[in-house]
């Protein structure tokens, strides 16, 4: 048994560096398709953690006009305390939300603008945390007297996950393509080295060598290429992704800043990208065996 092992892993070896440029084309081939296929997965989770952190305290936003008058502002405060469907709300003033505007706005811009420039608002949570919920009560607060604007985070956030759904499916529609350009490079690598050994699985299945024992090392040399290549989109996986989670977590995306990818979560996405490597790279030997040899 052990010889059979080591006669498998020697076999394997002597493919692998055979045609050395073809094994690497086809290592980075999967690489790159793993890669594109584990970024997908990183976006779609971390959107999902980022809705799911939204939703916790999903808010919409009632915008005063800068000379809103008292008595505006106060009918305003009423409405909103009388109202069943919201559950608290947080006045913004002028000076908190010049504050705001500082952390937002180009510096030249706010030395054309004063505090009391900068409209005042009212950040409302509502007691049901649903989209329809909120879009219901921002219809309803729209026109109030003093009223500049009402903006529901939700909007934003529903178009920041068409467009990361939009990216996701584009970027596993290239990774199909990849995959398929891998398995092809696979094949021709696998045709050329049972090629190369001709004659020896001729003389292997006169002395009654099985089918199986003369398919094994080409299965474990496209196996030892997915994996390779697995391993080298999980690297770059693992390395991208604390900086999208630094790039939509962060100031620039406020509404994404649950974006994450938890630990277990990440696990989970990189044994798919190893599954996919080694089925890649076993299907491709697969079908080269079978299809150009003689077993």
């Amino acid at each position: 048994m052990l010889r059979r092992v080591g006669y498998f892993l020697r076999e394997t070896a002597s493919n692998l560096t055979r045609n050395v440029t073809i094994t690497i084309a086809s290592v980075i081939t999967i690489a790159v398709s793993v890669a594109l296929v584990g970024g997908a997965f990183v976006l779609r989770v971390g959107m999902d953690n980022a809705t799911r952190f939204f939703q916790k305290g999903v808010e919409f936003i009632v915008f005063m006009k800068p000379d809103a008058s008292d008595e505006q502002l106060a009918a305003m405060r009423r409405k909103l305390e009388e109202n069943p469907l919201v559950e608290r709300f947080v006045y913004v003033d002028h000076e908190e939300a010049y504050a705001e505007a500082k952390e937002i706005l180009d510096p030249i811009l706010l030395e054309t603008l004063t505090p009391q420039d900068i409209p005042t608002s009212y950040r409302v949570v509502p007691t049901v945390k649903d989209s329809q919920t909120v879009r219901g009560l921002v219809e309803e607060f729209r026109d109030e007297p003093g009223v500049e604007a009402v903006e529901a985070a939700t909007d934003a956030l529903r178009k920041a996950e068409e467009f990361a759904y939009r990216l996701s499916v584009m970027v596993v529609v290239v990774a199909a393509f990849a995959s398929v350009a891998a398995v092809l490079l696979i094949l021709n690598t696998i045709r050329m080295a049972a090629f190369a050994r001709r004659h020896e699985v001729e003389v292997m299945k006169l002395v009654g060598a099985g089918n199986w024992f003369v398919r094994i090392p080409f299965m474990l040399e496209g196996l030892a290429e997915g994996l390779a290549g697995a391993a080298l989109g999980v690297g770059g996986v693992a390395l991208a992704k604390p900086r999208l989670e630094g790039l939509f977590g962060g100031t620039e995306f406020p509404l994404l800043e649950g974006f994450h990818v938890g630990g277990s979560e990440a696990m989970a996405i990189y044994l798919l990208m190893v599954g996919m490597g080694a089925v890649v790279g076993a299907v491709g030997a697969g079908v080269a065996v079978t299809r150009f040899l003689d077993v």
